[in-house]
C-alpha cells in the first residue's frame, strides 16, 4: 500500500489554517479568541503547555459553530479543488493518509469524497479537545503500525523530514514539494529551507525574546548611566548587564542548563562578534556622527541576532527540534 502525509504533501496548503479562515471569513466576531489563541502559542513556545494543550486551544472557535459537520462539507466543497493533481492521477483504493490535523475535519473529504483510509489527529468536535496525542512525527508511526501491524507500506509521501520515523519504515520514501518529487535520501534542502529549519524555529523566537530582555535591559541601563558618563562607556555598562540578563533567560528556555560561570563565559565567547558589531555601530553613529542616542540604542539592540544565535547553536549543541 501506499502512505501519504495530507497537508501541503495531498493538499496544497494546511487545511486546519484554511479551515479557520473559512470560519473566520463566515463568522468575523470569532475573532475576539485571537488573543487567546496567541496566548496558547506563547505559553507552548515558553514549554508550559503542550503542543497537544496549544492546538486545543487554536481548535477552542469549533465550540461556537452550529452544526460543524455542515460546516466541514462547505469547507471541502470550496477547498477540495486544493488537492494536487499528481495525487489524483496515482491514487489507489488502498491508500493511506496521516496527518496531524484533526479527524473530524479531513474524514469526510478523505474517507467520504476520495475514498481512502485515515489516521489524524482525535480531537472532540464539540469541546476541541485532544483524546490521545497528536499524530505528529514519531506518533505518526506509532499511530500506523498500532492499527496496521501487518502492512508494509510500499512507497510513503511527505513534505516533512519530520515525518523521518515513518518514512524509514517504508520500502521506498519521497519528498514532496509542491508538484515536485524527489526520492527522500536524495532530496537536497535548499538555501531557503535551511534558513526556516534555522530560524523558523520555536528555539530561534525563545531566544529573540531571550535577546529582547537583554536588549530592553541594555537600553534602560545605557540611557541612566548615560546621564553621567561618556554615552560609549555607558553603553558598555549597559551591554554588561544586558548579556548577563540575556543568558540567564537562555539557560532557562532555550539551551535548558544551570546558570555556571563557565556556561557564562562560553556564552560572552559566543556573543563577541555581536558585541564587536554593536559597539562599531554605537561608536561610528554616536561617537564620530552624534546621532540621536535613543534610536541609536534601540537599534543596535536589534542588529547581529541571527549571527548570535547560531553561534550560540554550536557552542552549545542546542538540539533540533
Amino acid at each position: 500500500m501506499n502512505v501519504y502525509d495530507f497537508d501541503r504533501t495531498v493538499y496544497d496548503g494546511d487545511s486546519s489554517v484554511d479551515f479557520y479562515r473559512f470560519i473566520l471569513f463566515r463568522k468575523p466576531y470569532l475573532a475576539a479568541l485571537l488573543p487567546y489563541q496567541v496566548w496558547g502559542i506563547i505559553m507552548y513556545l515558553f514549554g508550559v503547555y503542550s503542543k497537544e494543550r496549544m492546538k486545543e486551544i487554536f481548535f477552542c472557535f469549533i465550540r461556537y459553530c452550529a452544526s460543524l459537520d455542515d460546516v466541514v462539507a462547505g469547507f471541502w466543497k470550496r477547498s477540495i479543488r486544493k488537492i494536487k493533481p499528481w495525487y489524483l492521477r496515482q491514487k489507489q483504493n488502498s491508500d493511506i493518509i496521516i496527518s496531524a490535523s484533526p479527524q473530524f475535519l479531513l474524514e469526510p473529504l478523505v474517507v467520504g469524497n476520495l475514498g481512502v483510509r485515515l489516521i489524524a489527529s482525535q480531537i472532540d468536535k464539540n469541546t476541541g479537545k485532544f483524546i490521545g496525542k497528536n499524530c505528529y512525527g514519531e506518533e505518526k508511526a506509532v499511530r500506523f503500525f498500532g492499527s496496521n501491524t501487518e502492512c508494509v507500506i510500499e512507497n510513503f509521501y511527505s513534505d516533512s523530514l519530520s515525518d523521518a520515523p515513518l518514512a524509514a519504515k517504508a520500502q521506498k520514501s519521497f519528498i514532496v514539494k509542491k508538484e515536485k518529487i524527489a526520492n527522500w535520501d536524495d532530496y537536497k534542502t535548499t538555501f531557503w529551507e535551511k534558513i526556516k529549519g534555522i530560524y523558523f524555529k520555536k528555539d530561534f523566537i525563545l531566544f529573540v525574546f531571550c535577546g529582547g530582555m537583554g536588549t530592553l535591559t541594555n537600553f534602560i541601563v545605557s540611557l541612566i548611566v548615560s546621564m553621567v558618563l561618556n554615552p560609549i562607556i555607558s553603553y558598555i555598562f549597559g551591554y554588561s548587564i544586558g548579556i548577563f540578563i540575556t543568558y540567564a533567560a537562555n539557560t532557562k528556555l532555550v539551551i535548558h542548563q544551570k546558570i555556571s560561570f563557565i556556561g557564562f563565559v562560553k556564552f560572552i565567547i559566543s556573543y563577541m562578534p555581536n558585541f564587536i558589531i554593536l559597539f562599531s555601530f554605537v561608536a561610528i553613529f554616536i561617537g564620530l556622527l552624534h546621532w540621536n542616542k535613543v534610536i541609536i540604542y534601540a537599534m543596535a539592540g536589534m542588529l547581529g541576532l541571527p549571527i548570535t544565535f547560531l553561534l550560540v547553536k554550536l557552542m552549545f549543541l542546542i538540539k533540533k527540534e
